[in-house]
């Protein structure tokens, strides 16, 4: 008896190393996976553009003016990247689009506002930038708007 519940639990850790060593996956897991990406992505940026939004006037006079634009406008641009395109990503519309100006934001907050040190106090916008820029190039999965737009 207790030589056929080891060879039932060596066979079932067998599955399960086999599995977990497997490069192989299936479109639904991939969907899964997008849809897990964008949405944890998406909701973490939220915060940082509605505390931008509602601070408004406060980071104004503060705030990075990138390339001779101005301040003010450095700040409407990244409050709507932050905010309004990251919601977009969470719902999967207009996905590809909406990550452009993320990507774009968080590679001048990593190598502009923090001299590209992404393991230091730039590893936030790194990991933002890495989850943003996979996001763009993958795009939304069929778990999204857009992926029930183009069925």
């Amino acid at each position: 008896m207790k030589r056929n519940i080891l060879h039932i639990t060596f066979a079932k850790t067998t599955f399960i190393m086999k599995r977990l060593y497997s490069t192989r996956y299936s479109t639904a897991t991939f969907n899964i996976a997008l849809l897990i990406l964008r949405i944890g992505m998406g909701a973490l940026m939220i915060p940082h553009g509605y505390n931008k939004l509602m601070n408004f006037m406060q980071y104004k006079k503060d705030f990075m003016n990138f390339m001779g634009i101005g301040s003010t406008t450095s700040l409407v641009l990244v409050i709507f990247s932050e905010f309004f395109c990251a919601a977009l990503i969470v719902l999967g519309l207009f996905t590809r689009f909406a990550a452009i100006p993320l990507v774009i934001g968080l590679c001048v907050a990593l190598f502009v506002a923090h001299n590209g040190d992404a393991f230091g106090d730039g590893k936030v916008a790194a990991l933002f930038l890495t989850g943003f820029t996979t996001i763009l190039l993958l795009g939304p999965g069929r778990i999204s708007v857009d992926g029930m737009i183009s069925k």
